[in-house]
């Protein structure tokens, strides 16, 4: 009777635990869809680049999917006693763990190859913008960054003297970067036969912030490491419990446990 007790436990557990993984996993995927198809309102209200709120819509889909495709395999797999369900859910999540743990080592062993990448593509940003005909996502986003960290290039401000187009016309640069701390106000000019698009009008010297984005970025993972860490782990242990138990469940099952359910 214990021993047919625990399994029904631990099976309706895992069905439990799963069908809320199924509707999170949906609520996620309707939201992403909510957001890529209502962008103009989300941008208005959260202020955010229509690029980023695109990047963020397939974000929360594809967990959604994902979620939804883990929840599914536990549900069934765990309520029907169906082997090759659980088999997938284990594997699934086994995957998941081994894929963490495996940015987790590449980022903390590469963090200077990681640096130079992310600041060789954010200088190619910033050499490129505003010189295509249209203000691309690219630019968008990295408007927004300045904005919300208050920062401007990269390494500094003076990342923005390799722009083409500050590079012919010393008086201009990107209004992103304004200080609005600093008194007087930029001349702003978003016509694009007159101006390039997301740059402003300098009287003299550039009243923008002269930290670079990196130390901005530095700092908040600084605050915010332990709060990153903490969840790491436990979704790490989280997930290490649901495959133990799903591998206990899907070895358990069978002959002995029909047999065991039929006389007990």
């Amino acid at each position: 009777m214990s021993h047919k007790g625990c399994l029904s436990v631990i099976k309706y557990f895992l069905f439990i635990f799963n069908l809320f993984f199924f509707m999170l996993g949906s609520l996620l995927f309707s939201f992403g869809l909510w957001i890529l198809f209502d962008r103009n309102n989300f941008a208005s209200v959260l202020g955010s680049s229509y690029y980023a709120l695109k990047v963020w819509s397939y974000i929360f889909c594809g967990v959604g999917i994902l979620t939804m495709l883990m929840g599914f395999l536990g549900c069934l797999g765990s309520l029907k006693e169906v082997k090759c369900m659980l088999g997938f859910y284990f594997a699934f999540l086994l995957l998941l763990f081994v894929a963490q743990i495996t940015i987790g080592i590449l980022i903390y062993t590469q963090q200077n190859t990681l640096r130079k990448t992310v600041g060789e593509y954010v200088n190619s940003i910033i050499e490129t913008y505003g010189t295509k005909d249209s203000y691309s996502d690219h630019d968008e986003s990295w408007d927004f960054v300045q904005k919300q960290l208050q920062c401007c290039g990269w390494m500094s401000y003076r990342d923005w003297k390799e722009n083409s187009k500050v590079k012919n016309a010393s008086d201009l640069y990107p209004c992103s970067c304004y200080n609005t701390s600093q008194s007087g106000l930029p001349e702003t000019n978003h016509t694009a036969s007159i101006e390039p698009p997301g740059f402003c009008k300098a009287l003299g010297p550039w009243a923008v912030y002269k930290e670079g984005c990196i130390n901005s970025v530095e700092v908040w993972l600084t605050n915010n490491i332990i709060t990153i860490v903490g969840i790491c782990l436990g979704i790490a242990l989280l997930e290490l419990c649901l495959m133990t138990l799903s591998m206990f469940l899907c070895r358990t099952i069978g002959p002995n446990y029909d047999k065991l359910t039929r006389y007990s």
